[in-house]
């Protein structure tokens, strides 16, 4: 009697997985994160370190807090559709790797309120940096997936720099 009960919830359970798994959609996007690290209007301050050494994205030890505008394009006046909360710690003993833990909090009409969870060691002295996107809310329910760093525009002169953003995920 047990083993006829068994396969019926079986089955069950396989026809149920299998429609989860049919709604399972990818997303790709570019985004422009525009990251100001000094001045009047800082997004990036380093907010703790070791005490006695610089605080810098190269100093094992120093954590920097984050919330830089994300746009739609490469230019600082391009639509903001987000926003880059969270921190950087500067992780390995020759900095070499920061740890990112951001949340990409969307402000534009189609995804507003929807998240991105975005964490791991970033290899700073990589072109392109690859991190994981570890979960999602809103629209981007359950979000699985990857996310690239690329410093695309640079100006030592003003601490400025924008980074492209690649995103692709997996959700429901």
């Amino acid at each position: 009697m047990t083993t006829k009960l068994c396969l019926p919830l079986l089955l069950l359970i396989f026809i149920c997985s299998h429609s989860e798994a049919s709604k399972l959609r990818t997303t790709t996007m570019t985004l422009y994160f525009q990251d100001w690290s000094a001045g009047p209007n800082a997004t990036v301050i380093p907010i703790t370190g070791l005490p006695g050494r610089l605080w810098s994205f190269f100093s094992f030890g120093s954590i920097f807090c984050t919330d830089d505008p994300i746009t739609e394009g490469l230019d600082k006046a391009s639509r903001e559709i987000a926003r880059a909360q969270g921190i950087y710690v500067t992780s390995a003993l020759d900095g070499s790797n920061t740890h990112v833990l951001i949340s990409i909090v969307f402000t534009n009409s189609k995804f507003n309120g929807s998240t991105l969870e975005v964490q791991g060691a970033s290899r700073q002295i990589d072109n392109v940096r690859e991190v994981s996107v570890v979960a999602g809310t809103g629209k981007f329910r359950y979000a699985r997936g990857y996310a690239t760093f690329e410093t695309v525009y640079l100006d030592m002169s003003l601490a400025y720099s924008v980074i492209q953003c690649n995103v692709t995920i997996k959700h429901y």
